[in-house]
């Protein structure tokens, strides 16, 4: 449970040396790199976002390559891939490779150039079909399209947009024009009608206009009979196919430089993050300055390992009080997959306790009540135990999760085992229908909560509360640290027995011992101690909630206001009655898919239904009330815990390291 210990960074260095720390600096991944000094007569920033945008571009062109390449030759990868991680190379593995950027380049741009010309060619494919369906309906004509008729003649070869006979036309074109001409019908559907049509080349004027307002469109110009037309676009479209062909061809065979364009693409993403550090270097004409801040673990063996490597200056000392620090958490095993949940918060704030490893265990225990079935929970461990162990390069973010939910899952299965429930009542159902033994089933540790809710609903209503004053234990603790001891009078222990004092007196009510069904009433004495208990926790409270206030007045109105916040301790215990709605939905929703399963009772297909609606259901139990098990959990740590002693505003510690997709470099000192 620490925050761990900054120091500042100054790292002072020869210009011809600045590549060369900066690559070694990003590997290590332990200095987070601050803006530099303002620009002076000496020292100033050198503005380099040019050339991070042209890496940044260089990164952007190899990902679209790597994706046409998928598309084209796709990646095989196994069940376990999205928790793989990257790759860790070596320094030389990193030069080794680095030096083949060129040939890459040429890969990369070969790869875009194949793919922008098949999306061209696959543009061009529908116009072609589309040319192809127009001369359907003239495959038997056998003229040209772009006839324009004789010396003493004009030819109009076109189509109406509707069904219409050779009689009709010639019918309608008399009613407009007086012109002699002659029709050919070429072909007739419903929805189209073509003719040639052939008029005097005096008339030609008033015959086109007549056509017109009839609808008359002229066919697709071609200087070869449609059905030469159509042979030709037949084979250019089959040219054309057979170009996308091998040009798809080309790409797949190009897989075999994936991994070379995997590392192009993370390179240069690491260049780019390099120069966007180098733009707030201070820098003179032969000498740069690096300042920042870095764990103070791991000063020593980084102090050594840049005075062995390169001539440069270096000193460490302690931030200022008015500097913004970042935080970096460092807890044990066990706390640590919680950090992210903590993270999620909130870091801590300037002086504050870092609070994973107190929210660690009741972050588990909160998880595997919610869910409560041991084989769930059975599930969870394996789960995540088989991809941790499969996956050694895994990224420490990722790792912490599922070490997180392997933690759950103890719980889990620990809560399934204490309140009988395995897949639900699976063992009783199983051995009922199938082997008529009804006297089988997975008697409960504890008690069932189906059968007695009352009593769930008593355990987190109390697991609630100590859940509650241990937030109020930990605020105890950090003002007492702090030497705050009348702050930590005044905001807890009156607080404690205000709270304390008012549950002890309820449980010595029948009226609620009854309704909670509990099995015993405390002694109206203790009820006395307790009333006196909490009148003056009451006016404790009332008097110093507003104690910073020097108007009597003031601070006597501020005092009953902070003392309405009993409610909020009444709405946040009462908050965790969801430990008993979310374990019932679990427990219920699995013996509903039991019973559904068991329908046709011990047959064959019974037997067939049973294995289907039972993979099938309690996989979507699990992951629906997993789901739902993470969420609130996370919401009665945020709200109720949290919100008892935690501000956090913390800053994360952002170290300049290698942000990559692919391939971590890692440099041993």
């Amino acid at each position: 449970m620490a925050v761990v210990s900054m120091k500042k960074a100054l790292i002072c260095g020869m210009k011809k040396d600045r590549g060369a720390v900066l690559d070694f600096l990003q590997r290590q991944g332990a200095v987070e790199v601050s803006a530099g000094m303002e620009d002076d007569a000496v020292f100033q920033k050198k503005d380099v976002l040019s050339y991070k945008a042209a890496d940044e571009k260089k990164a952007s062109q190899a990902q679209q390559a790597l994706e046409v390449l998928n598309r084209y030759a796709p990646e095989k990868k196994g069940l376990l891939a999205a928790f793989a991680g990257r790759e860790i190379i070596s320094v030389d593995q990193y030069e080794k490779m680095g030096s083949q950027r060129e040939e890459t380049a040429a890969v990369i741009e070969r790869i875009l150039t194949l793919a922008k010309e098949i999306g061209e060619k696959r543009g061009v494919l529908p116009k072609l079909e589309q040319q192809m369906e127009e001369l359907v309906p003239w495959s038997s004509f056998d003229l040209p399209l772009d006839f324009q008729g004789t010396k003493s003649t004009r030819a109009l070869i076109g189509s109406f947009p509707e069904q219409i006979s050779q009689e009709e036309l010639s019918r309608l074109l008399a009613e407009r024009t007086e012109a002699p001409v002659e029709l050919t019908e070429v072909s007739s559907s419903k929805v189209q009608s073509c003719y040639f049509l052939l008029c005097g080349r005096q008339d030609f004027q008033t015959v086109d206009e007549a056509l017109k307002g009839l609808g008359f469109e002229k066919a697709p110009s071609s200087s070869v009979t449609p059905a030469r037309r159509r042979q030709e676009l037949e084979e250019e479209y089959r040219r054309i196919r057979e170009e996308i062909s091998g040009q798809e061809k080309e790409i797949a065979g190009l897989a075999s430089q994936r991994e070379q364009i995997k590392f192009q693409m993370d390179y240069y993403l690491m260049q780019a993050e390099e120069y966007e550090v180098l733009n707030r270097l201070s820098q003179s004409r032969n000498v740069f300055l690096i300042t920042g801040y870095i764990p103070a673990d791991r000063v020593p063996a980084m102090e050594q390992a840049l005075n062995q490597r390169f001539e440069v200056y270096t000193e460490f000392s302690d931030p200022g009080e008015d500097e913004d620090v970042p935080v970096l958490l460092h807890n044990n095993k066990f706390a640590e997959p919680v950090e992210g949940i903590v993270e999620g918060y909130s870091l801590p704030g300037k002086g504050e306790l870092d609070p994973t490893a107190v929210t660690a265990p009741f972050y588990y225990l909160l998880f595997g009540l919610m869910l409560s079935d041991a084989a769930y929970g059975i599930i969870l461990i394996i789960a995540c135990a088989v991809a941790m162990k499969k996956c050694p390069n895994m990224e420490a973010g990722m790792k912490k999760t599922l070490r997180m939910f392997l933690y759950c899952g103890i719980s889990t299965t620990f809560w399934g085992f204490m309140f009988g429930s395995f897949f639900g009542d699976a063992v009783n159902v199983i051995a009922t229908t199938f082997f008529n033994r009804p006297d089988i089933r997975l008697a409960p540790l504890w008690f069932e909560p189906v059968s007695l809710p009352m009593k769930m609903l008593v355990f987190s209503f109390s697991f609630g509360i100590i859940h509650l004053f241990t937030g109020l234990a930990v605020k105890l603790y950090t003002q007492v640290k702090s030497g705050a001891f009348a702050d930590a009078v005044y905001d807890v222990i009156f607080w404690y027995m205000f709270v304390g004092g008012c549950i002890v007196y309820l449980l010595t009510m029948p009226m609620i011992t009854n309704m909670l069904e509990l099995t015993f009433t405390l002694p109206a004495v203790i009820g006395v101690g307790a009333a006196v208990v909490a009148v003056a926790g009451f006016v404790g409270v009332v008097l110093t909630s507003g104690r910073e206030s020097r108007n009597w007045g003031k601070r006597l109105l501020k005092g009953v206001y902070g003392a309405y916040g009993i409610t909020s301790y009444l709405s946040d215990i009462l908050s965790y009655s969801r430990l008993l709605a979310l374990g019932l939905a679990t427990s219920v929703i699995s013996t509903v898919f039991n019973q559904l399963g068991s329908m046709l009772r011990g047959t064959i297909p019974g037997a067939i239904l049973f294995i289907l609606v039972f993979l099938i259901g309690h996989a979507l139990n699990l992951a629906i009330n997993a789901m739902g098990a993470y969420v609130h959990t996370n919401r009665l740590q945020y709200v109720e815990f949290f919100g008892k002693f935690y501000d956090g505003g913390g800053r994360k510690f952002q170290p300049f390291a290698v942000h990559t997709k692919y391939y971590n470099v890692k440099e041993d000192i």
